[in-house]
């Protein structure tokens, strides 16, 4: 049969372009499956990497040369209380603990960690963070180390064994209390009800 006998492909018919997207579809998934698979542990590393850094945070030790070193240094062991971790630590001499927080803000989920003197009432340095606050307002609870720092020497507990460390507009006890930060009402008492809720959880582990 001659060349000019034989059907030329129609580049132009639908059955083309499905068939063109579909192989297109195809290559492309597996290249992405295939960047994927060999970032993942390096992703993996990062965040591993970041988290720690989080940690360290809330002992104020930040912007650390090899935070690696420090986290393996300063991080003695891990205590399982249910379904959390409290970190004990040493730190110049003194015994901390660190408690991973976790509860809701504005916009999305926000966390942290709050550091502890070894008489489990006293804070020792916070750290937090978010997923989606705004920008100048919400964010400030992990942007502003100032605000952080207001809550050194707060107390957990108050009469009764009541967890009452937290966020409010108006403070009226500042042994325990920070200001809310300003313009941002409702990330503030997320904050304020993560670290109730959140502390409550190691309330068994921090009277005993």
């Amino acid at each position: 049969m001659s060349n000019e006998n034989k059907k030329k492909l129609d580049t132009n018919s639908n059955s083309y372009t499905i068939i063109y997207a579909a192989i297109l579809v195809v290559v492309v998934a597996f290249l992405l499956a295939f960047v994927s698979s060999s970032l993942k542990e390096k992703q993996d590393t990062n965040a591993a990497l970041d988290y720690k850094k989080q940690v360290l945070n809330s002992l104020d030790l930040r912007n650390l040369p090899d935070p690696e070193a420090t986290y393996a240094q300063v991080v003695k062991s891990e205590e399982n209380v249910g379904d959390n971790v409290v970190y004990v630590c040493e730190l110049n001499g003194q015994t901390k603990y660190i408690f991973p927080v976790k509860g809701q803000g504005l916009w999305g989920p926000i966390y942290g960690f709050i550091a502890l003197d070894e008489d489990k009432n006293t804070v020792y340095g916070a750290y937090f963070n978010h997923d989606g606050e705004t920008a100048g307002l919400g964010a400030e609870i992990k942007d502003s180390k100032a605000w952080q720092d207001k809550f050194k020497g707060k107390k957990v507990f108050g009469e009764g064994d009541n967890i009452v460390l937290g966020v409010k507009k108006k403070v009226e006890n500042p042994a325990s209390e920070v200001d809310a930060v300003t313009g941002a009402t409702l990330t503030s008492d997320g904050v304020d009800e993560m670290l109730k809720r959140g502390l409550a959880d190691y309330k068994e582990f921090l009277k005993k």
